[in-house]
């Protein structure tokens, strides 16, 4: 079974908690805070893998969530940082954030790596927030939560030369010739419902990766047939080989077909209609087939054809030599110029001199919510079991302006205020 789309949730580790402790050894006095911050949580990562072809494997695991980090320990103890969480993927592995519809990164190279949901950092514990005015805190933060999102990942197929054309007119047959894919050939549209990849060989040592690409049909372009579906297959392609059935077994206009196939490449997008191509006059072994190549060749005087049979090997040799000099002056770079952008998130302390820069504040019914990614981590990572977190807590928000901002918005004694998931009264 070949699958190329699948849609997984990823989950980063969370952080270990901090934690407050003090250092309490005979004749020691005083020893001070000794509460070790919480470690790292793991990295949910990408990593291609050249022995994968399909994405098969996410239509059984759809849920990947890696390891939360140790918490802290006395005596100043840091928690152990969490392994990361390495995903298979095979080269070709388009991947995009599903909801937003952001590009994360493409994988193409053997062992190249792409961070998808970042671990959250460990919480401090109170040898982290003890000062001159507090050498004692009773304060320790939760662990960050780690980065978590729904990931789309759309598989191309990745080949030097991939073969285009109607159904049925001998790309199957030609790729079985050329090298030893061995695809399904029969007498009916559509036989080939998978990309099929092949190796050719030349005669001076050379190579190149061929891909036998199911049939297009009209209006491909906007899904007709197997349409985009496999379209993006051909993104990956380097040369585009036109294969076109010069006999018109079925009654079709070769030049019509030609015209008809390019406007599809065109319409599509992604530089389709600006790709190299090599256009092939296949089943020149068949009556009518040279009458054709005349008239196809009047009607596209620009156009240099290979006369080629895939069932007898004529022109072959030619062919299999031309596009080996092509590839071989094309410069080497990724296509569709898709870069890798894997996410890199700094992580903040939060301390109450920062001033926060966008906070969203909305009227609710029974008060108001403020919206700040930032304040929602701290919520999260505030233990408001203890008296000095809310104080710090507290601090912040004055500090950061929120208060203000609040009152500007209307904000009243009692007043029910929400950040995240937490809710407490406005005070004056």
């Amino acid at each position: 079974m070949f699958v190329d789309t699948a849609k997984v949730y990823v989950k980063g580790g969370d952080g270990g908690n901090g934690i407050v402790s003090y250092r309490r050894e005979k004749f020691v006095p005083l020893g001070g805070p000794a509460g070790g911050d919480g470690g790292r949580g793991g990295d949910v990562v990408f990593v291609v893998d050249p022995g994968l072809r399909t994405l098969i494997d996410f239509r059984y695991q759809k849920h990947f969530k890696a390891d939360r980090g140790q918490h802290g320990k006395p005596k100043n103890q840091y928690g152990k940082g969490a392994s990361d969480l390495v995903v298979k993927v095979p080269p070709g592995t388009v991947v995009k954030d599903a909801d937003s519809g952001k590009l994360l990164g493409d994988l193409v190279h053997f062992g190249q790596r792409l961070v998808v949901a970042k671990g959250g950092r460990g919480g401090h514990g109170n040898s982290f927030f003890a000062t001159s005015k507090n050498p004692a805190p009773e304060l320790s933060e939760r662990g960050e939560p780690g980065k978590e999102r729904n990931v789309l990942l759309e598989l191309r197929v990745l080949a030097d030369v991939g073969l285009v054309g109607f159904p049925s007119v001998g790309k199957s047959t030609l790729l079985s010739t050329i090298s030893a894919a061995r695809p399904k050939v029969a007498d009916y549209h559509f036989t080939t419902l998978n990309p099929e990849l092949g190796v050719v060989g030349t005669e001076d040592g050379r190579g190149f990766v061929v891909a036998d690409l199911p049939g297009l049909i009209e209006g491909a372009h906007e899904g007709h047939g197997l349409g985009q579906e496999f379209l993006r297959h051909i993104q990956r392609t380097r040369i585009i080989l036109h294969v076109i059935d010069m006999a018109a077994v079925e009654g079709r206009n070769p030049i019509l077909d030609y015209r008809v196939i390019r406007g599809e490449l065109s319409a599509y997008g992604h530089g389709l209609g600006e790709r190299p191509e090599v256009v092939v006059a296949n089943k020149m072994d068949l009556p009518q087939a040279a009458d054709h190549l005349q008239e196809f060749e009047a009607a596209y005087p620009n156009l240099h054809v290979f006369p080629v049979s895939g069932v007898n090997q004529q022109g072959l040799r030619k062919l299999i030599l031309t596009l080996a000099d092509r590839l071989d002056a094309m410069p080497l770079q990724q296509l569709d110029e898709v870069a890798d952008v894997s996410e890199t998130l700094t992580h903040k302390a939060y301390r109450a001199n920062l001033k926060v820069t966008s906070v969203e504040i909305q009227r609710v019914d029974h008060g108001f919510v403020v919206a700040n990614e930032d304040l929602e981590r701290l919520v999260k990572m505030t233990n408001f079991t203890q008296y000095d977190a809310i104080r710090r807590f507290h601090s912040i928000l004055s500090h950061r302006g929120v208060d203000e901002a609040l009152r500007k918005h209307g904000a009243k004694e009692g007043d029910l205020i929400r950040i995240g998931d937490f809710e407490f009264e406005f005070v004056e």
